[in-house]
């Protein structure tokens, strides 16, 4: 029997699916119905009445976005009765709005101005009582303006259905009905995340962009797509211009990844991009102070220098650090300057800070260090482990689909520390002790297994080394890990049957159920990787996906999240110290020989060091001259006092970057680059989805892209790579690089490709695994708990957890610029326990002393229950209470990832 089925609209034989609605049937077809409550996103809400439609048989008018299209019903989208009826709706909306179209905030994009058009309605034929509301200005994204709502209610379903905040509903009834926030209370003191969902949804100028507001006619506006430059999720955005000013940004609705959402960041923190204190000419430190310079002078300088000390020191006494804020094209070149022109492999970025165990975990287990599925599949998800990511502050538009899977049904365990926001959408929550996820995650896999909820075909067809892996967690019972964790056995047994699909499933018997069918899906972040067990945590989670069976098949998966929004790309451009673009090893002599070959140059053959060893080198040093694009390591290492004690003590530095960062303040010579905006090429998001990015604006002043400045600085040094281009650039990547050897700039601008994407006529890999592992069979291992490498004691007797928050990113360079993130979150602040607080004397609001065995800092204590009796959690963006004076640098023995996640501290109250 087929879905498909065919109706008449207008004349017009329309092919439709089941569970259409006439009105989506009429928009498959071409033939565009007037809708003002409609949004393509949400649940029919068929308030406007401007949809309906005669359909024959019907004795009244239907509203088209409700109705279900069905065989054979013929439909009439117009006629007189029909226009009548939309022409009485419109006039009664105008009737209660106001008239000042000509100076609408929105002007030119107001689908009710532009109904009022098409039906002929030239003037108000209704008098009564109208509304005077005030403009509402009291927040720093978007302006409020009552008087022009329409009750459409698609900013309400917006918020709750979409982002899932629930900051604004319906307030009163009839004429006084209005949507507006909890009592009536300002949106900073509400659950709204100042997503903007609601200001793109509006059809009215009810909802006005703070930055759009008296910029024109928005016809007159030029608009360019591209890629947002903060987290991994690697969202569309749309940007408006006029005359080459920025006027508004926008979620793309065409793009596959956030389909028009975006976070408050991506909306709404793109200002920095025409700071002031932008670097527009190259800076060389002459006398001790930065001074600017041409452009000439700043490369000579630096390839003389890095020359020099190369030459007197030998090559691996300099270091490089590439950019996941960059694009595939840059890291490439960085790495490639670092290898041929100055014959090094001391290459690392930030990937090693953040997801370096993913890479080591999930290629020893699969061959493959990467997320598995597509970030669509957890929309469609049964059900989903969320452990250590704080989603809904670091993955905004990703928790929104965790979100409407919970809303649908799925079954959301949440393991985490903090009370984070998914906790309230949770079935279950495993509030383990950081530190404690080893033991967490095999004990889940103890009752799995005792529980006979494996799935054994999967594991007999498509994996290796599961009897040692048993065995090993046999002593692993919810009671053994439950004095570790803090997480009450019970929990962890309800936890563990969820997970397995126990609770979906039939029993043949009282003591034996049957496997289900229900897919599960594993979502992590850095609160499982910032580990000096880090790829212990990872190994574990994939073990426990091979045991229930949940790889190569959709709506499943073990889904690292990645942080920035080209860490992917950067770590699979060779941006690494033991690899070269595709993964493949710098040690192996035939693959390192297809780059010697391509680049005319003999390449280095043992791995270099990684961002902490280069630190400790510089100290003693091993490491004399070091080369950083778009990294700030004087806030976002481990152990910072000992990071700038090596900034400071190093013979010659280099930074490029868009502003002068605390590590650009260390310089020697600082090269002014270009933000995401500001350049084309490719990023590569979390889910491997590579994605063309689009120029926006120019550089600011004599800014270079960083492509340019990469290619300039090879040439400096006596070695033309022949390139000109970012195209270019990627047409040599590609065909070096075997997952990305089926993908060109120009093909990616028709629509973005998952790697592994071989050759041309291959459609790109959304879900990896599917029948068989990159490695052949997934490989169990044998993961057994230990304790973080610093635990509480008397002297220092909490346990320090850092992280992110929603309205800031990573060390808060540019974040920290735009003037309305950095309103809605100032400043830095402590999280404690009422109970721990309590015990200190410390009130909310006071400000804190927070000490570790590294440093100390004074911040602001916010007191909430938020964090357990024995945790504390500072969030990392702040250089003024920098959580990273306090983290631990000690380091996984394999991926070479610190331990920012767990160390122990002391609190005091400040003193004066």
């Amino acid at each position: 029997m087929t879905d498909e089925f065919t109706l008449i609209i207008d004349g017009r034989e329309v092919i439709a699916r089941r569970g259409m609605t006439v009105m989506q049937a009429a928009d498959s077809a071409g033939i565009r119905i007037p809708r003002l409550c409609y949004h393509p996103q949400l649940e029919p809400f068929a308030g406007c009445r401007l949809c309906v439609v005669e359909v024959e048989g019907m004795k009244t008018l239907a509203a088209s976005c409700a109705l279900p299209a069905a065989p054979g019903i013929i439909v009439r989208t117009d006629g007189e009765r029909v226009t009548a009826a939309r022409r009485l709706a419109v006039e009664l909306l105008l009737s209660d709005h106001p008239a000042d179209c000509l100076t609408c905030e929105k002007c030119g994009r107001c689908e009710l101005q532009q109904y009022a058009y098409e039906l002929g309605v030239r003037e108000q034929p209704f008098v009564g009582e109208r509304h005077y509301d005030a403009l509402d200005d009291t927040n720093p994204c978007f302006l409020r303006e009552y008087a022009k709502c329409i009750l459409c209610g698609r900013c309400v379903s917006m918020c709750h259905d979409i982002v899932g905040a629930g900051a604004i509903d319906f307030a009163h009834r009839g004429f006084t009905c209005r949507v507006a926030s909890p009592f009536g209370r300002p949106l900073q003191e509400t659950t709204c995340v100042f997503c903007g969902q609601c200001v793109q949804a509006c059809p009215t100028g009810a909802l006005v962009e703070r930055s759009r507001a008296g910029k024109g006619r928005e016809w007159e506006f030029s608009t360019v797509r591209t890629i947002c430059g903060y987290c991994g999720v690697g969202c569309g955005l749309t940007f408006y211009l006029n005359h080459g000013e920025i006027i508004k940004v926008e979620g793309d609705e065409n793009n596959p990844v956030n389909r028009g959402r975006t976070c408050v960041k991506g909306r709404f923190g793109w200002d920095f991009l025409t700071r002031p204190d932008r670097l527009t000419s190259p800076l060389v430190r002459k006398d001790g102070e930065l001074a600017p310079a041409t452009w000439d002078e700043a490369l000579q300088v630096v390839v003389s220098n890095l020359s020099r000390i190369g030459s007197e020191h030998g090559p691996d006494s300099l270091a490089f650090l590439a950019s996941a804020k960059c694009t595939n094209e840059e890291n490439y070149l960085m790495q490639r300057l670092t290898r041929q022109v100055f014959a090094t492999n001391n290459i690392d970025h930030c990937a090693r800070l953040c997801h370096a165990s993913t890479v080591a975990g999930l290629a020893l287990a699969f061959g493959s260090g990467a997320m598995t599925n597509p970030i669509a599949d957890l929309r469609r998800a049964p059900c989903i482990l969320v452990i250590g990511s704080n989603t809904s502050e670091g993955h905004p538009v990703i928790a929104y689909e965790i979100k409407q899977a919970a809303r649908d049904g799925a079954t959301l365990i949440v393991a985490d520390p903090r009370r984070i926001d998914l906790c309230d959408y949770a079935a279950h929550w495993l509030r383990q002790r950081p530190g404690s996820d080893v033991a967490l995650v095999n004990a889940l896999m103890n009752v799995i297994l005792s529980e006979g909820l494996a799935d054994e075909a999967f594991i007999a067809a498509r994996t290796e080394g599961f009897d040692d892996f048993r065995s090993s967690v046999t002593e692993c019972t919810p009671e053994w890990a439950e004095p570790i964790t803090g997480v009450p056995a019970e929990d962890i047994r309800s936890a563990a049957r969820a997970f397995a699909g126990a609770d979906a499933t039939l029993r043949s018997s009282e003591a034996t159920p049957l496997r289900s069918t229900r897919r599960a899906a594993i979502v992590y972040a850095m609160g499982i990787t910032q580990s000096s067990h880090g790829t212990d945590n990872v190994l574990a989670l994939a073990n426990l996906a091979m045991l229930t069976g949940n790889l190569g098949k959709p709506n499943a998966g073990v889904n690292p999240l990645r942080g920035q929004n080209n860490v992917q790309g950067a770590c699979d451009m060779g941006a690494l110290p033991n690899v070269l673009p595709g993964y493949q090893r710098v040690d192996d002599d035939a693959l390192r020989r297809k780059f010697e070959q391509a680049w005319g140059n003999e390449l280095p053959s043992q791995p270099g060091l990684t961002v902490v060893e280069m630190m400790n080198a510089v100290e003693s040093g091993q490491i004399r001259g070091m080369y950083i694009m778009g990294e700030n390591p004087a806030l976002s290492d481990p152990d910072i006092c000992h990071v700038r004690k090596a900034l400071e003590e190093i013979e010659f530095l280099v930074v490029q970057d868009i502003f002068l960062s605390e590590t650009a303040a260390y310089a020697d010579v600082v090269l002014p680059g270009a933000a995401f905006a500001e350049k084309g090429g490719t990023f590569t998001n979390t889910e491997r989805r590579v994605q063309l990015v689009r120029r926006v604006l120019s550089p600011p002043g004599e800014a270079r892209e960083d492509w340019r400045i990469l290619l300039d600085m090879a040439r400096t040094a006596g070695q033309d790579f022949g390139l000109d281009s970012e195209s270019a650039v990627f047409d040599e990547m590609a065909a070096l690089t075997p997952s990305y050897a089926g993908m060109s700039p120009a093909r990616l601008d028709q629509a973005p490709l998952h790697w592994p994407c071989p050759s041309p006529d291959h459609a790109g890999t959304p879900i990896l695994h599917t029948e068989r592992f990159t490695r052949g069979k997934g490989l169990f291992h044998v993961v057994s708990y230990r304790p973080p490498a610093e635990e509480p004691d008397a002297e220092y007797p909490l346990i320090l957890t850092t992280g992110r928050i929603l309205y800031h990113f990573h060390t808060g360079t540019v974040s920290r610029r735009s003037a309305s993130l950095d309103s809605l979150a100032p400043e830095g602040y402590v999280e404690i326990n009422p109970a721990t607080a309590a015990a200190l004397a410390v009130a909310d609001g006071e400000r804190v002393r927070v000490s570790s065995r590294r440093g100390q800092i004074e911040i602001r204590c916010r007191v909430t229950e938020r964090v357990g009796r024995e945790v504390v959690f500072i969030p990392f963006h702040f250089a003024e209470s920098a959580a990273n004076v306090l983290t631990n640098a000690a380091l996984d023995p394999q991926a070479k990832i610190p331990e920012f996640k767990v160390c122990a501290v002391r609190v005091e109250k400040a003193q004066g």
